[in-house]
C-alpha cells in the first residue's frame, strides 16, 4: 500500500476530474457529478487517502442502489484512450466481488436508511475507510481546496474539460496504478467489511466521533476473539452443581402435548362433535341418549398429552464498582486495555447465554454504582448502551445506576420469581451477601484477571499468557451460569 501526494493544484484537478470518465457502474453524466464530488470531498476531509473518482462513484451507486442502468443492460461510455483490459479486469474482480459480497449488502441496507445527503455521504466516507483498511489499497493525497473549486464549477464543463485532457492522450499516470492496486486488493481480501464495521453502520453510530467508534470496534473485535476459543456447542457446567428452580409461576408452565387420543373422561370443549349427534330435540318423554351416555361416562373426549414445558426465569446482574477507571490500562501483554477486554467478556456472556439458554426467559441488568453527579464509569455506561442496544429495545436487558446498599434486596426480590447470578466486577470487587442469589467475583488488577465465588477472594486465572486467562475466565463464569 503506497500513499502518493500530488501538491500541485493543476494536477490534482486532473487526476481528479479524469477519475471521473473511469466509473462503470453508470455513465458520466452531469446530474451526478456533483453527488460524486462531495463523496469524495467527505472521504478526503476524515484524512484518508483517495482512491480514484469513478472507483468511489462506483461504490456509491451501488450502495445506494442508483445501479438500475447498468442493470438494464445500457452501454457504459468507454473512451478509446482509457486502458480497456484494465477496465475490464477491474468490473470482475473489484466490482464482481462487491455485487457478491454479504458484508456489502448489508452495509447497503444500513446505508440507504441513512438521511439523504450529508448523513449518506458521510456513511459512504466510513464504508471506504474501513473497507481501505481492510483491503490496503493505495491512495493520493490532494489539497481539498481542489475538490471544492470542482464542485462549485458547472458539472457539464468539468466532465468536457476532463473529456478533452483524455482525448488529448493526457491520461494521469496514476490513475491506471492505482486501479490495479485495487484490483490485487481485491482478489486478497476476504469480505469487505468486519462485523464490528457492520455493527457501526446498522447502528448508526458510524457518524460519531471517531473515538468512540475506535472504541466500539476494539471490543468488538476482542469479543469475537474471545468467542472464537469458546467451543460451538454448549459447555458442562460445573460438576456436583444442582440448581433446581423453586419459584415456578403459572404462566412459566404450559401443555407441550397435543390431542393424542381418545378418551371417556374430559372437558365440554375436549368433546367430539360427533357425540351431539345423540342429542334429540324432544326431551319430553325422557332423557336423551346423550344424557344417559354423560351419566354413564360414555361419551367421548380428545385426550391431551399432559406433558408440561417449564420455561424458567434467569436473571444475570453485572455489577461494575466505579473503581474500574483504573482498568483504562494497557498492557504489553494484552492487545487492547484492560476495560475493553471486560467490556467484551460481557458482550460474549449476553450473546452466548442468549444463544444457549435460548428456551429461558433471560433478563441482563447491568447496574453502575454511584450516585449523584460525578459518574467514573459515564463513558463505559454508554458503552454498553450501545453494545447491548437490540436487548435493551427489546426489554431483556437494563442498565442503570444505584447505591450498593440498594444491589442486595434488589437481588433478592428478583429471586423471589427468578434464578439470579451476579458478578460484581471491579479491581477491588466487594462482598456481596444476597439470599437465593449465586455471586460471582471478578477482580481486574493486572493484566490476567481474578475469579472467585461468593465471599472467598478472588484467585488468578491460571493460564500460559494473558489473553489465554480471559478466555479461561470467560468460560469460567458460563460454567458457573449455565
Amino acid at each position: 500500500m503506497k500513499t502518493y501526494t500530488i501538491r500541485d493544484s493543476a494536477d490534482a484537478r486532473r487526476f481528479l476530474l479524469q477519475g471521473l470518465w473511469w466509473q462503470r457502474v453508470l455513465p458520466p453524466r452531469a446530474a451526478t457529478v456533483r453527488t460524486i464530488l462531495e463523496w469524495v470531498k467527505e472521504l478526503a476531509s476524515s484524512g484518508q487517502p483517495l482512491p480514484p473518482a469513478g472507483f468511489v462513484a462506483d461504490i456509491g451507486h451501488v450502495a445506494f442502489g442508483e445501479d438500475w442502468e447498468a442493470r438494464a443492460g445500457r452501454d457504459v461510455v468507454t473512451l478509446p484512450t482509457l486502458p480497456i483490459n484494465t477496465l475490464r479486469t477491474y468490473e470482475d474482480h473489484v466490482l464482481g466481488k462487491i455485487y457478491a459480497d454479504w458484508t456489502f449488502g448489508r452495509a447497503s441496507d444500513a446505508l440507504r436508511r441513512y438521511e439523504k445527503g450529508r448523513k449518506q455521504a458521510q456513511g459512504l466516507a466510513f464504508f471506504l475507510t474501513q473497507f481501505h483498511e481492510r483491503a490496503r489499497f493505495s491512495g493520493v493525497e490532494i489539497s481539498p481546496g481542489v475538490i471544492s473549486t470542482a464542485i462549485d464549477t458547472s458539472p457539464d464543463e468539468l466532465l468536457l474539460e476532463a473529456h478533452e485532457s483524455i482525448k488529448q492522450g493526457d491520461l494521469h499516470p496514476l490513475l491506471e496504478m492505482l486501479y490495479k492496486d485495487l484490483i490485487e486488493a481485491s482478489r486478497r481480501t476476504a469480505e469487505v467489511l468486519g462485523p464490528e464495521d457492520l455493527f457501526e453502520l446498522e447502528s448508526g453510530t458510524a457518524l460519531e466521533d471517531a473515538s468512540q467508534r475506535l472504541a466500539r470496534q476494539q471490543v468488538l473485535r476482542a469479543a469475537n476473539g474471545l468467542e472464537a476459543t469458546l467451543p460451538r456447542t454448549k459447555i458442562r457446567p460445573l460438576a456436583q452443581r444442582m440448581e433446581v428452580p423453586t419459584r415456578i409461576l403459572d404462566e412459566d408452565t404450559y401443555p407441550v402435548g397435543g390431542f393424542t387420543s381418545l378418551s371417556n373422561k374430559g372437558s365440554i370443549e375436549s368433546l367430539l362433535h360427533s357425540q351431539l349427534a345423540y342429542m334429540e330435540e324432544d326431551t319430553s318423554e325422557g332423557p336423551d341418549l346423550f344424557d344417559i351416555a354423560f351419566l354413564h361416562d360414555e361419551l367421548l373426549y380428545y385426550a391431551r398429552d399432559e406433558n408440561q414445558f417449564l420455561r424458567r426465569r434467569r436473571t444475570f446482574v453485572f455489577l461494575l464498582v466505579p473503581d474500574l477507571v483504573e482498568a483504562r490500562f494497557k498492557d504489553a501483554e494484552l492487545p487492547y486495555q484492560r476495560i475493553v477486554m471486560l467490556m467484551a467478556l460481557l458482550v460474549v456472556v449476553v450473546r452466548k447465554l442468549t444463544e444457549w439458554l435460548s428456551t429461558d426467559a433471560l433478563v441482563f441488568r447491568f447496574l453502575f454504582l454511584g450516585a449523584g453527579e460525578e459518574e467514573p464509569l459515564a463513558n463505559e455506561r454508554k458503552l454498553v448502551e450501545t453494545l447491548h442496544r437490540e436487548p435493551i429495545a427489546l426489554g431483556n436487558a437494563f442498565v442503570e445506576r444505584m447505591a450498593f446498599k440498594k444491589v442486595a434486596k434488589l437481588c433478592e426480590e428478583w429471586a423471589r420469581k427468578s434464578m439470579v447470578h451476579c458478578l460484581v466486577v471491579g479491581t477491588s470487587p466487594p462482598e456481596l451477601t444476597a439470599n437465593e442469589t449465586i455471586v460471582t467475583r471478578l477482580a481486574v488488577t493486572g493484566a490476567r484477571p481474578l475469579l472467585g465465588d461468593g465471599t472467598a477472594e478472588p484467585e488468578l486465572v491460571e493460564a500460559d499468557d494473558a489473553p489465554e486467562a480471559w478466555a479461561r475466565a470467560l468460560q469460567a463464569i458460563l460454567q458457573r451460569w449455565i
